[in-house]
């Protein structure tokens, strides 16, 4: 087809188009573009109509390769034949073209993975902006040419970075850019088919929900993560201690047992992960802070005995790996349960501790002064309390003492 050639050749010149610019607008391999521009292939009717649209040639180089009206084909000839397995070659290849890499995507699961790990050692107000980058980093990444296995690991990886960021927006208080990050978590959850992420979504959105004091809609939300978390995960004990918690809060003791019973039942079995600071792989370590934490909320006396253990595990010497905050939540609960107890005193002295720590966020504030109000309501002194709360929690804010 040395007519197509010609005009080809014609056609590049007259818009100083090289080999290489023209490969690059159809787009396809610069190889396929020098056997049509010399002649030494035909193109199929599809990859000439192409060349036509590019190099706005109206219809000239469709018209000069279909074949002539004379011409009677019993089958596909050499050149067809060539044609047809290089097309599906030029498929292969771009199917695995790539601007991203597999080496990218791994550093940017391992960097997720780090940032999961940091948070509970970490202020929010720290890791959120290191996560914002991240984020930023993955969309634009989502923009570039990638494998389809590279794209949905790249989704999979912003999810869980938009998850983490949703999980320190909570903790801000920053109620708005936490539903923003947690449609954005739940969206690709969807896309991707990663149930495990949906589920993790759901399970913090029900966290936001009770720090907001709708108890009876965060265990409704904690009942629909554990629906869709694959049975046993981490996202399905979590969502199910969730649950238990939102229940302590509505004061319903019977469904609170019933949540704790069923996740003592999906903790049992587990092994200590390889990395338990890890904030989205569940530990039997937390499994205690969350009984703690749930008893103490329903005035149950065993909370001190479950708040005094945990504490001992993470202030002792031979502790893996150091959770301060977690330390600081269980001084509140050691010290609600103090406060129900009437050991008032001692209950004020706790929570004090947990204050000037300073280790406690935003959305742990109400706790504290869920305490002073508990000392103060049965007649203790919570003025020492009340007065760090208001310096270091409360923005000057001082908190009721009745």
């Amino acid at each position: 087809m040395t007519g197509f050639a010609d005009a080809l050749r014609a056609l590049m010149d007259e818009r100083g188009l090289s080999v290489s610019a023209l490969a690059s607008q159809m787009p396809c391999d610069k190889a396929l573009v020098s056997r049509y521009r010399s002649g030494h292939q035909s193109p199929s009717r599809r990859m000439a109509e192409r060349l036509d649209e590019v190099l706005e040639a109206d219809g000239q180089l469709a018209a000069l390769a279909r074949p002539g009206s004379a011409r009677v084909v019993t089958g596909p000839g050499p050149a067809e034949a060539a044609d047809d397995e290089i097309a599906a070659l030029e498929l292969a290849r771009r199917a695995a073209a790539s601007d991203v890499g597999a080496a990218t995507v791994d550093r940017l699961e391992q960097a997720a993975d780090s940032m999961a790990i940091a948070y509970h050692s970490t202020g929010p107000a720290v890791l959120l902006p290191r996560l914002r980058r991240y984020l930023g980093y993955v969309t634009d990444l989502l923009d570039a040419r990638a494998t389809l296995t590279e794209r949905r690991r790249l989704m999979v990886t912003g999810g869980w970075l938009s998850l983490l960021a949703a999980t320190c927006a909570v903790d801000l208080g920053r109620d708005d850019a936490a539903a923003a990050h947690l449609a954005t978590a739940a969206q690709l959850a969807r896309e991707t088919g990663h149930a495990e992420l949906g589920a993790w979504a759901l399970e913090t959105r029900a966290w936001q929900i009770l720090v907001g004091g709708d108890y009876r809609r965060a265990a409704a939300i904690s009942q629909g993560a554990q629906q869709i978390a694959p049975p046993g995960s981490s996202a399905h004990i979590q969502a199910t201690a969730q649950e238990g918690r939102a229940w302590a809060r509505l004061g319903d003791t019977r469904e609170t047992l019933a949540a704790l019973r069923r996740t003592e039942a999906l903790v049992s079995p587990l092994a200590v992960p390889d990395q338990p600071e890890h904030h989205y792989r569940y530990d039997p370590g937390k499994q205690e802070a969350y009984i703690a934490t749930t008893l103490a909320w329903i005035g149950d006396p065993a909370a001190e005995g479950h708040a005094r253990q945990v504490l001992a595990g993470l202030e002792s010497p031979a502790a893996d790996v150091p959770r301060p905050r977690r330390a600081a939540s269980a001084r509140l609960d050691l010290a609600l349960a103090l406060a129900a107890s009437g050991r008032l005193d001692e209950a004020a002295g706790t929570a004090l501790d947990a204050v000037t720590s300073r280790l406690l966020v935003p959305s742990t504030y109400w706790r504290a002064e869920e305490v002073i109000s508990a000392v103060a309501g049965a007649g203790g002194d919570a003025r020492q309390l009340a007065e760090a709360y208001r310096q270091i929690c409360a923005d000057g804010k001082p908190p009721a003492l009745t």
